[in-house]
């Protein structure tokens, strides 16, 4: 059976668990007979990597951040995403486009219209290649108070430097998750990350279930530990 690719991406502050999610869809996906690419942004390809590398840990003003993410984002379309929908694969990113609009547009303060332009320009190019032009299919949006979520990352790794910013900058990134979910309510899915895992998973697992895209699993199966 030829199944079409399925674009689905993880977005959310930092802090709000959504990357531990990832694997454990992937794992049900593969389950079910789909092929499954797992990626994230920053990065992705090689080259994408190294600009990560450059953009979590270099100083640098919005702009040089948003040149750097569109120049990483249109790498990793057309060596990756692109690639992978064609022949009928499931991808699964950890951050893409929401992203760029929520940290550099609403959290840096960076004008919107500009990162609508640069994304124009990076995904279609000069000469435009309308396959590039991709939105996921779906948004999972891992919806966290603030709050909550500078606590669990003062549990977690040595932060880089977008994670150790204070508790208004990622109030004002949050704020900017939910003006492009406003913005895209048919795209947008939102859980509540506030939950114990087990319970993210249940939500997670009955919207794919309710688009038909994944087929009900019993009860705690697959849900991550």
């Amino acid at each position: 059976m030829n199944l079409p690719g399925l674009f689905i991406s993880f977005e959310g502050i930092d802090g709000a668990g959504k990357s531990s999610h990832i694997e454990t869809l992937a794992n049900a996906f593969r389950a079910q007979g789909r092929t499954v690419v797992t990626t994230r942004e920053p990065g992705g390809t090689p080259l994408a990597e190294k600009l990560r590398e450059m953009l979590l840990n270099d100083s640098m003003d919005a702009l040089t951040e948003a040149l750097l993410v569109f120049a990483g984002r249109r790498d990793h379309l057309r060596t990756v995403i692109g690639p992978a929908l064609a022949h009928g694969a499931v991808v699964l990113c950890d951050r893409f486009t929401d992203a760029t609009f929520a940290y550099q547009g609403a959290g840096r303060g960076f004008s919107l219209e500009t990162l609508s332009f640069l994304e124009r320009i990076a995904q279609t190019g000069i000469a435009p290649e309308p396959d590039l032009m991709r939105e996921p299919d779906l948004t999972l949006w891992f919806e966290l108070d603030p709050a909550v979520a500078a606590q669990r990352l003062t549990q977690a790794r040595s932060p880089d430097r977008f994670e150790a910013q204070d508790r208004e900058f990622f109030a004002r990134v949050a704020q900017g998750y939910a003006q492009r979910a406003a913005g895209a309510p048919e795209r947008f899915a939102r859980l509540d990350a506030a939950q114990e895992r087990t319970l993210v998973w249940q939500q997670l697992q009955q919207v794919l279930v309710r688009k038909g895209w994944l087929q009900p699993l019993p009860a705690q199966a697959g849900a991550p530990s």
